[in-house]
C-alpha cells in the first residue's frame, strides 16, 4: 500500500509517504506562515525521492483540523486536487488523532491539547488502547482537565499540554507531559491512514473528508457582515 499524506493545519508543514507497510520519504518544517508556498515543494521532494508518480499511489491522506483556518483549507484543497486528478480515495485524519498517534501511551490515558491561538485549547481524550474516549472539542484548560476521569494515570501531549498540566495541579497521580512531537506530522498521518484504509477501504461513493473547525472563523466576508448588520 502506498499513501501520500500532507499536513499544514497548525504551526508546521509536512509531507510523507507510506510505502509497502512502512514509512517512506518525509519532509517536515515547523512554521507559522508560508504553508501554501512550502507544501508543494515538500510533496514534490518526497515523490521524487521515492521515484513515484501519482498514478502509483493507492490513496491520499490529509489532516482535517482542528487548527488554523487557512492551513486547514490549504491542506484539504491540495489533497482533494491530488485525489481528483489521480482518481484516488482521500482519507481524513484529525490533528488531535495525528498527535496522539505519534506517542506511545504505555497503557495510560492520553489527553491531547493543541493551541487554538485563543484562551481555550483544542482537546481530545484517548484511552490506553489509543481509541478516542471523547469527541474533539474546545475548552478552557481547567474545563479540559475535567474531561479526565479521576484515578487513572494520565499523559498529555500537544503544544498546549503545559497549560492543561498547570490546570491539573494537585491531581494524584500527577499527570506527565510527554516529550516528543507536539504538532501533527504527515508521517504519522500516513501510518494512521494506511491502517484505516486496510481496515475499511474507502468506496467510490464515500463523501470526501471535510474540515473540522470547531468554531466559526474570526474573519467574516464583507458581504456576509453587511447582510448580518441589515437584519
Amino acid at each position: 500500500m502506498t499513501i501520500l499524506a500532507v499536513d499544514c493545519a497548525t504551526n508546521a508543514c509536512s509531507a510523507a509517504l507510506w510505502l509497502d507497510g512502512g514509512p517512506g520519504p518525509h519532509r517536515y518544517r515547523a512554521m507559522r506562515r508560508g504553508h501554501a508556498e512550502a507544501l508543494m515543494p515538500m510533496v514534490r521532494a518526497v515523490m521524487d525521492e521515492a521515484g513515484l508518480a501519482f498514478s502509483d499511489l493507492d490513496a491520499i491522506a490529509v489532516t482535517t483540523g482542528p487548527g488554523a483556518f487557512t492551513g486547514i483549507r490549504i491542506g484539504l484543497a491540495a489533497a482533494r486536487g491530488f485525489a481528483l486528478a489521480a482518481n484516488l480515495p482521500l482519507i481524513g485524519v484529525t490533528t488531535l488523532e495525528a498527535v496522539a498517534g505519534g506517542h506511545d501511551g504505555g497503557g495510560a490515558h492520553l489527553l491531547v491539547a493543541l493551541d487554538s491561538k485563543r484562551d481555550d485549547v483544542y482537546v481530545q481524550l484517548f484511552g490506553p488502547d489509543g481509541a478516542p474516549l471523547t469527541a474533539p472539542a474546545t475548552a478552557m484548560p481547567d474545563a479540559a482537565a475535567r474531561l479526565v476521569p479521576e484515578g487513572p494515570a494520565l499523559l498529555l501531549a500537544g503544544d498546549a499540554a503545559d497549560r492543561v498540566v498547570a490546570a491539573l495541579a494537585g491531581r494524584e497521580p500527577a499527570p506527565r507531559r510527554l516529550d516528543g512531537p507536539g504538532l501533527p506530522d504527515a508521517a504519522v498521518v500516513a501510518r494512521l491512514a494506511a491502517r484505516r484504509f486496510a481496515a475499511s477501504p474507502p468506496g467510490p461513493g464515500d463523501p470526501p473528508p471535510s474540515a473540522l473547525y470547531l468554531r466559526a472563523p474570526a474573519a467574516v466576508p464583507a458581504a456576509q457582515r453587511r447582510a448580518t448588520q441589515r437584519r
